[in-house]
C-alpha cells in the first residue's frame, strides 16, 4: 500500500520574516515527514534557490512561491502565488521595487513609534532581519521586545503595529488586480492566505475577478468550523483548497511547521493549474 504524502503549502525562511535558515526550513520538514513544502516569503524570492539545493538531500520537494499583500480601507490582504517562475528578471525588477518600499516603511513606523514614547533602534531592526529588503513588522515586534519597550510580540501587534493600529504603516500599492497580473504572469496560481483573518469574505469575489484560482482553506489560525465554511466556499465558487502552517520558525513563539498539512494531491491541483495558466 502506498503511504500517503503530505505538504505544507505555507512556509517562510530567514529570507523574509521567519528565524529558520533554508537548511534549517527543509530539515524540519523532514523531521514532520511532510513530502512537500512551499516557500513563499513576503516578496521575495531569495529562499527559493538555497531550499531547492537541499531539498533533494533531504527528500523534501521545494515549490515556489511567493507571498504578497494587498491593502483595502477596511483590510490586509496576503495573497500566495505557488508555482511562480522566480527567475524572470522583470519579476525580480518589481519585488526590488516593492522591497524599497518596505524600507522606507520601517523608519516611518519607527518615527510613529518614538513619538509615541516607544524607542526603537533602526540599526537593531535592519539587523533582526537577515534580508534588509523584506524587512517587516516581525522584525520591528523583535527589536521592541529586545529593549523592553513590550512583553511580548503580539503586545506589538495589538497595541501598536497591527493593521489599523496607531503605528501601522502601509507600503504597497498594488491593487488586486494588478497582484493577480503579478502573480498570473510569473505562471503562478494565486491563493488567497489565511482568508478568515481578513475579516470580510466579500473580497474573495472581487479577487476571482481578476484571476482567483485558490483559498488556503486549512491554517493554523483557522479553528474546524471556519475552514469548513471555506472548503464550502471553495467547493461553490470552483476554487482549489490548499493549506499550510504559516510556518516563521520560532518567530511566532513555537515551530508551527506540520500543524497544518494537506493531502499531496492538492499540490497535484496546483501543478495542473499551473500548467493551464502557462500554456494560455
Amino acid at each position: 500500500m502506498t503511504p500517503v504524502k503530505y505538504a505544507d503549502l505555507h512556509v517562510h525562511t530567514f529570507y523574509s520574516d521567519s528565524t529558520f535558515s533554508p537548511e534549517e526550513v527543509v530539515s524540519c520538514a523532514r523531521e514532520k515527514n511532510l513530502s512537500a513544502i512551499a516557500i513563499c516569503d513576503h516578496d521575495t524570492v531569495d529562499g527559493i534557490d538555497p531550499c531547492m539545493a537541499i531539498g533533494p538531500g533531504y527528500g523534501v520537494e521545494i515549490i515556489p512561491g511567493i507571498e504578497m499583500s494587498v491593502e483595502k480601507l477596511d483590510a490586509e490582504i496576503h495573497v500566495l502565488g505557488y508555482f511562480i517562475d522566480w527567475k524572470q528578471d522583470w519579476l525580480r525588477k518589481k519585488l526590488k521595487e516593492i522591497q524599497d518600499s518596505r524600507v522606507e516603511r520601517i523608519f516611518v513606523m519607527i518615527g510613529k513609534l518614538n513619538a509615541m514614547g516607544v524607542k526603537v533602534d533602526a540599526e537593531e531592526v535592519f539587523r533582526i532581519a537577515v534580508n534588509k529588503g523584506s524587512v517587516g513588522r516581525l522584525h520591528v515586534a523583535k527589536a521592541m521586545l529586545n529593549s523592553g519597550a513590550i512583553k511580548s510580540l503580539r503586545e506589538a501587534f495589538d497595541k501598536y503595529i497591527g493593521f489599523a493600529k496607531p503605528c501601522y504603516v502601509p507600503y504597497t500599492k498594488l491593487s488586486p488586480k494588478e497582484t493577480m497580473e503579478l502573480i498570473l504572469k510569473a505562471g503562478g496560481v494565486p491563493v488567497i492566505a489565511h482568508p478568515d483573518l481578513i475579516g470580510n469574505d466579500d473580497y474573495i469575489d472581487e479577487f476571482i475577478d481578476h484571476g482567483l484560482r485558490g483559498l488556503e482553506v486549512y491554517h493554523t489560525d483557522h479553528e474546524s468550523h471556519v475552514s469548513k465554511r471555506y472548503e464550502a466556499m471553495a467547493k461553490e465558487r470552483g476554487l482549489i483548497m490548499t493549506g499550510g502552517s504559516d510556518c516563521h520558525g520560532m518567530g511566532k513563539g513555537r515551530i508551527l511547521m506540520g500543524t497544518v498539512r494537506v493531502p499531496y494531491e492538492l499540490v497535484e491541483k496546483l501543478k495542473d493549474e499551473a500548467d493551464r495558466i502557462r500554456v494560455r
